[in-house]
């Protein structure tokens, strides 16, 4: 299983691929991706998210952990993590702690943008970010039974054997309203589950503006924003900018939050709608 850590380019393929708006726009700019707004609709931001701040909103974050008490982000309604028990793998109630730095980091995004939601953490990873396939399945199962109402993972595994298993999870929580919102690998290759349908799939834009989230008319990536030195949690209460497409979902986790608790119990067929509509290069603005 890989994380998507900090980088500070993805290079671009040769060929046909060269204009695919896939994995970043990191070599492109908004202006390249503008979309006519659709002249039926009559969402805008205001009506989506004006005046929320996610009260109301659980979300979960499946990752490293989260740093206790770090001041961007505040307490946590729960903290567990992905534990060997019985020769086997369980979640169980932990101490807020993180193993690396990514799970606080991204966990930061997400308080920035909703800071009224309910904030929840699920460690998978070990000391040097990475993990195992049976974690992310025992953890992201976990948090889906749980009926979190968005899930921010920013991660994913390239093991294809682990593919099915997690497509079934995925549509398991599209069906339940439970949003799952997992980052693009930063580099061009297949991994899950980010390339399902069923989830809501981020990659970074190089914008400076941490509220621009734009469409992406050339999926499986569905959405793109701020992936560029955001300024996020480091370790033992500091701050430090962080490059990649992991510190783009948490933007749209975060949105997420803001645009259910002003609308509850949309289903994610609903919400993606939302986020496509208010959208900046769908909007035209």
């Amino acid at each position: 299983m890989t994380t998507t850590p900090p980088v500070t380019r993805t290079a671009t393929a040769t060929g046909a691929r060269a204009s695919a708006l896939t994995w970043n726009l990191l070599d492109r700019r908004p202006a390249d991706i503008r979309l006519a707004g659709s002249e039926t609709a009559s969402v805008t931001p205001a009506w989506a998210y004006g005046g929320a701040d996610g009260a109301g909103v659980r979300v979960c974050v499946v990752d490293s952990g989260v740093e206790a008490g770090h001041p961007m982000v505040g307490e946590l309604a729960g903290s567990h993590a992905v534990v060997g028990r019985d020769g086997g793998l369980t979640v169980e109630e932990v101490a807020p702690a993180d193993t690396c730095g990514h799970g606080t980091a991204c966990a930061s995004i997400v308080r920035r943008v909703a800071p009224g939601c309910e904030l929840h953490s699920v460690r998978i990873l070990g000391e040097n970010g990475g993990g195992t396939g049976a974690a992310l399945l025992t953890g992201l199962s976990w948090a889906i039974e749980q009926r979190f109402d968005v899930i921010n993972l920013s991660l994913s595994t390239s093991r294809p054997q682990f593919s099915q298993v997690l497509r079934e999870m995925a549509d398991d929580a599209y069906f339940n309203r439970s949003v799952i919102v997992a980052s693009a690998h930063n580099s061009r290759i297949e991994s899950f589950p980010w390339r399902f349908s069923s989830v809501v799939s981020v990659g970074s834009h190089a914008e400076d503006d941490s509220d621009l989230v734009l469409y992406n008319p050339d999926p499986p990536v569905e959405f793109f924003a701020r992936g560029q030195a955001v300024r996020v949690a480091g370790p033992n209460g500091s701050t430090t900018r962080n490059t990649g497409n992991s510190f783009a979902a948490p933007h749209v986790t975060g949105l997420s939050a803001l645009i259910l608790g002003k609308h509850p119990r949309l289903t994610t067929f609903e919400l993606k709608t939302i986020l496509y509509l208010t959208a900046a290069n769908v909007r035209g603005v």
